[in-house]
């Protein structure tokens, strides 16, 4: 009797394990693309490591596929880890078009660190489906593997340096920072952002349209303070767990009241960190973004040209959006800032080609850990001398 209580035991218990761990599905499943097979860890045998490893969410919509091509491209490393989300409002093309494009490129297809949302969200850009998104790419991202901060960028971004200047100057880096823009001076958005409540159809609707107003509006919380900022974040992993699992209840909290907020993603993370004990002390003001409004400012920003080259370098900031799809710009951006050729990678030290007028096109395994930084490094390493300067940083933590 007791071997048979035992064994039923074990049964359960092994099912339950097996439920618990089983992994998550990233990739889109079509039978007519080859899937993407996994050689990292055969990379991951040489002695060599880099010192710290980024995990991007790249979101797009409808026609954005050139530029999401483009930016998947540019900002690509053997080291870190790619989930790209196209909105599921976009027509069936689109999807099978990026899908194809990552199966089908070779330095892809061996390291198998670039991954597509399976069953993606239909996203409003105001409503909280934009924020939705990013959480659960980052469950996704926290249970499929290791990294020390989490990217979300657009399809209309675009590096300012390359992926081995931003390895190099992060590395020197606390692991739990968190480059998050952040004010609790709302000002307008008091008004318009605070008390306003919203409907967002995109929850529960397969058919997008546009967010719905409710005519009453509410006061202001009182058992939190709010905050606002930029939409664009560079988050550590150790804040990543907390705003997924939430082991306590201001994370959950949070997020049903953003739920009816107008432009969530504009003040969800910036509300949680600044509320939690643990982790408002880790708050670096800044968004690494270079962003230019209309004035007065409109619902997007200015699209940057040529004649923004100048201030966008300058800025010494890592990223910048937002672009218009194959602009000169870009070119001279990729020639200047980036050494990318003929619709190559960017340069860094594990191409097994690249440099002056040649394109990176290859991955040589011998050079994985190899690390060829730039000048970019020097410029982002100005701006956080700056940003993380002890009077800098902690006047402009959370207030």
């Amino acid at each position: 009797m007791d071997i048979k209580i035992f064994m039923f035991s074990f049964i359960i218990t092994s099912i339950l394990f097996f439920f618990l761990f089983i992994p998550t599905r990233l990739t889109l499943q079509i039978s007519t693309i080859k899937p993407t097979t996994m050689d990292y860890f055969n990379i991951l045998r040489t002695n060599q490591t880099y010192p710290i490893t980024f995990a991007y969410l790249i979101s797009s919509s409808k026609g954005d596929t050139i530029k999401l091509k483009r930016l998947l491209k540019v900002i690509y490393h053997p080291n870190n880890y790619y989930l790209i989300h196209m909105d599921l409002g976009a027509p069936d093309s689109e999807h099978t078009d990026i899908a194809t494009y990552v199966a089908n490129d070779p330095v892809f297809n061996q390291v198998g660190n670039v991954w597509i949302v399976g069953k993606p969200n239909l996203v409003t850009y105001r409503g909280p489906t934009m924020l939705a998104t990013t959480l659960h790419a980052m469950a996704m991202l926290l249970r499929t593997c290791h990294w020390d901060w989490f990217i979300n960028l657009s399809a209309s971004d675009y590096p300012l340096v390359t992926q081995d200047d931003l390895i190099q100057v992060f590395s020197e880096v606390p692991r739990d920072f968190n480059f998050i823009q952040h004010s609790s001076r709302l000002g307008w958005k008091l008004n318009k952002r605070g008390k306003p409540m919203i409907i967002d159809p995109g929850l529960y609707s397969v058919n997008k349209s546009e967010i719905w107003w409710i005519i009453k509006q509410r006061n202001l919380p009182t058992s939190f303070k709010l905050y606002t900022g930029s939409a664009w974040t560079i988050v550590s992993r150790s804040f990543s767990e907390y705003c997924i699992i939430g082991w306590e209840n201001l994370p959950r909290t949070l997020l049903l009241y953003y739920t009816n907020f107008v432009s969530s993603p504009e003040g969800y993370f910036q509300t949680v960190i600044c509320n939690s004990e643990d982790y408002k002390n880790t708050t670096v003001n800044h968004d690494l973004h270079y962003i230019t409004w209309d004035n007065p400012p409109k619902q997007h920003p200015r699209s940057l040209g040529l004649k923004d080259y100048r201030k966008m370098v300058l800025s010494l900031r890592p990223f910048a959006r937002k672009f218009q799809r194959n602009d000169i710009v870009l070119d001279k951006i990729d020639r200047e800032l980036l050494k990318r050729y003929k619709g190559g990678f960017s340069f860094g030290g594990w191409c097994s080609k690249g440099g002056k007028n040649k394109a990176c096109s290859g991955l040589r395994t011998e050079n994985y850990g190899l690390l060829k930084p730039g000048p970019g490094s020097r410029r982002l390493k100005n701006l956080f001398k700056k940003i993380l300067a002890h009077r800098f940083f902690h006047q402009m933590q959370c207030r």
